[in-house]
């Protein structure tokens, strides 16, 4: 907690943040890859390319100062950062080169205003949220017996084509070390150095059930649209890798942990991409608990751009209380099965289950997971039971 002398500064920076927090962020990002580019091989270039990595450092700036004595609002926050970090290979030393470039940010933007007692003020918070980081990722490490940015090489075994612009790749051991282990919901980040010795890493989740003998990516081929850049390491792994290639990866992170060991009711809710930590719930669910009541939710854009519709089919086979409801935003013809729907998905076209006391996931673009939380909200599901993954930046919109 910050102190008493800090502690209205903080306050005052509120609003200061909310009308001027993006400049400051992007400053910050300018200064420091000038100052660090070595960075760059750690930050997402993609979303720096695209603002929503400023973006999300400006609304995390601004959340923290709004709920600054709000642990329980914070502490979640937290945990899915540190899980972030720990990915990438965040390190100790990283944090005094982020602190210097980001008071410095603040100055530069604020002019005047950024008095020596604010930025101290600033400092001090700042300093208080990184020793929380710090400590959470050395646990993680220590728990994963990996050390910062430590990667492994995996053999692409297997590669299956599951949508119009979506691949799976199955990975396997190069030696006799069993892979990594995981828990359904959890991602993996991939390292790739191009031939203009750049390196980048992609966080994706990972999508089929734990296994000792492999690890499954699903990676969705991020085309160029309008001002939207193209995904520049998806698109070199649906152009490059066959089977039998090398792929780095890091340990499995992720504090998306969807409860898949007990009998309780569970409802998994996705779009798009957000289906592959999903499948990696159903299809271990499938494996070890196949009587359990599933209620699995999907929308894509249309048939072609459906992904795992096999292992959707398997679970049905053996899971005869896996209750399934599919939305396409495109249906080019008439279905004659009243589990696939035209349109968006709505609540109140899910299949029914006690609301009150069933844990709810969802995973899927953020103006989709914003439209179903109000919806399910406003069905009567509490807040405590809703849960969401958020691939890339978190907007951290629920924080308000």
């Amino acid at each position: 907690m910050v102190s008493a002398v800090a502690r209205p500064y903080i306050d005052a920076s509120v609003p200061v943040l909310r009308e001027h927090g993006l400049t400051i962020t992007a400053t910050f990002y300018r200064n420091m890859f000038a100052a660090h580019p070595e960075l760059s091989n750690i930050f997402n270039m993609g979303n720096q390319a695209s603002g929503v990595q400023q973006q999300s450092l400006a609304a995390a700036l601004f959340a923290y100062a709004a709920n600054i004595d709000n642990a329980a609002a914070l502490a979640p926050v937290a945990t899915r950062i540190a899980h972030k970090h720990a990915s990438v290979g965040i390190k100790e030393e990283h944090y005094p080169i982020v602190g210097r470039h980001l008071l410095g940010a603040i100055q530069e933007v604020l002019g005047d205003a950024a008095t020596p007692a604010l930025i101290s003020a600033w400092d001090e918070a700042y300093t208080e949220l990184a020793t929380v980081l710090i400590a959470a990722e050395k646990a993680l490490y220590a728990q994963a017996e990996t050390t910062p940015g430590q990667l492994r090489d995996l053999r692409v075994t297997a590669i299956r084509t599951e949508s119009e612009d979506i691949k799976s790749f199955v990975l396997e051991s190069t030696n006799d070390q069993p892979v990594p282990e995981f828990k359904p919901g959890q991602y993996v980040s991939v390292s790739v150095t191009f031939s203009d010795g750049t390196t980048q890493l992609r966080q994706y989740s990972l999508s089929d059930a734990p296994s000792a003998g492999h690890l499954t990516i699903s990676v969705k081929r991020e085309k160029a649209d309008g001002d939207k850049l193209a995904g520049r390491v998806s698109n070199w792994m649906h152009e490059q890798i066959v089977p039998g290639s090398i792929l780095q990866l890091t340990h499995p992170f992720g504090d998306f942990n969807p409860d898949t060991e007990s009998d309780a009711p569970i409802v998994v809710l996705s779009a798009g991409v957000g289906i592959t930590p999903m499948i990696s719930v159903l299809n271990h669910i499938a494996q070890t608990n196949p009587e359990r009541h599933v209620v699995f939710a999907h929308a894509a854009r249309g048939i072609s751009h459906h992904a795992h519709r096999a292992d959707i089919s398997a679970a049905k086979k053996i899971m005869p209380r896996l209750q399934t409801a599919i939305f396409y935003e495109e249906m080019s013809e008439e279905v004659n099965d009243d589990t696939i729907h035209s349109g968006r998905m709505e609540v109140a076209k899910l299949p029914a289950w006690p609301l009150g006391d069933t844990n709810v996931y969802l995973c899927g673009p953020t103006t989709f997971m914003q439209t179903q939380w109000r919806a399910l909200l406003e069905a009567g599901v509490p807040a405590s039971r809703l849960h969401r993954e958020v691939f890339g930046p978190e907007l951290l919109d629920h924080l308000g």
